[in-house]
């Protein structure tokens, strides 16, 4: 039995991160990240338990090709991300609008994107735990164009209504990752678009795919409400260029959902190839990913061999 909530450690709780928003935003954007620098060295230091997750994910993910110290490099430049990309949530709401979107973001083979986007079907967007995943929902709705998120809900309700209000600002509509399933299903019957993101354990029971060389537990969904409803896969991935804070809206691959029609494991085969993708988006941009959660936390069962008749 899980254990019950407190609903007045859940408001304090509220209340503290609303008086840091508060605070935050009284700094300019500038300020702010660099205020960021001090709290993602402050973490670093601190937070040694993620800290080992994520230098134990890049040695496993990239072997040889880096040193501990240039690991260590990649973690420290992860803290900052992170924390610089908290900031820019949160003054995200007074300075990015729809007349200088363009000083905030850039589109890479957006092409087909935008086509699909216009066209009456349906389409997901498949991302990770890389770059800025919240600035590419919240500008589609700055554009008019009405998404779907699949996110799992917040342990707290108050601090969950809260990020769900941001998130729903421009008009981009949050769906429970648990829930909320029947709904996935109306959106894209109707030709909408959900947006999900693609890289988190889906335990024991998942469907185990290669990422980074090691076999990875990830939710069969995807594949299956894309087979289903003949739905194209666009992966896509929201990367900071440079120092001035600007993304890169990439498409690194559309996946359509009949070029597996009649393969005997269109599934697993779907499922491998948006895997495949967001891994070449992340080598890009690797102190960008989220390497402190532990994205290989379950394993394909050890077979146990049979043993020999006497």
């Amino acid at each position: 039995m899980a254990k019950q909530r407190s609903k007045a450690v859940d408001f304090s709780v509220y209340v503290l991160i609303r008086l840091i928003v508060c605070f935050v935003r009284l700094f300019t954007l500038k300020q702010a990240k660099e205020l960021a620098r001090g709290l993602a060295w402050l973490l670093y230091h601190v937070d040694k338990r993620h800290r080992l997750v994520a230098m134990d994910n890049l040695r496993h993910a990239f072997g040889q090709q880096y040193s501990d110290l240039q690991r260590d490099q990649i973690v420290r430049g992860v803290y900052r991300h992170f924390c610089t990309m908290l900031m820019e949530i949160v003054h995200l709401p007074k300075t990015m609008h729809p007349h200088n979107w363009k000083d905030y973001m850039c589109l890479e083979n957006a092409e087909e994107l935008i086509s699909l986007m216009l066209s009456k079907r349906p389409v997901m967007l498949v991302t990770g735990h890389l770059g800025n995943w919240e600035i590419a929902g919240y500008a589609l709705g700055l554009f008019g164009f009405k998404t779907h998120a699949i996110a799992r809900p917040l342990d707290n309700p108050y601090l969950d209504r809260y990020l769900r209000e941001f998130r729903e600002k421009t008009g981009q509509k949050v769906l429970a990752k648990k829930g909320d399933f029947d709904q996935m299903q109306e959106v894209l019957a109707l030709g909408g678009t959900l947006a999900t993101l693609a890289d988190q354990d889906a335990g024991q029971r998942g469907l185990f795919v290669d990422f980074f060389g090691r076999p990875a537990s990830t939710h069969k969904a995807i594949a299956l409400l894309a087979i289903e409803y003949n739905v194209p896969l666009v992966v896509v991935g929201v990367t900071r260029r440079g120092q001035a804070g600007l993304y890169q809206i990439t498409v690194q691959d559309v996946i359509y959902p009949e070029q597996y029609a009649g393969a005997p494991d269109a599934v697993r085969a779907m499922t491998q190839r948006f895997t495949t993708g967001l891994e070449e988006l992340v080598r890009q941009s690797p102190e960008q990913y989220f390497w402190l959660h532990r994205r290989w936390k379950h394993q394909p069962p050890v077979r146990k061999a049979k043993k020999c008749a006497a």
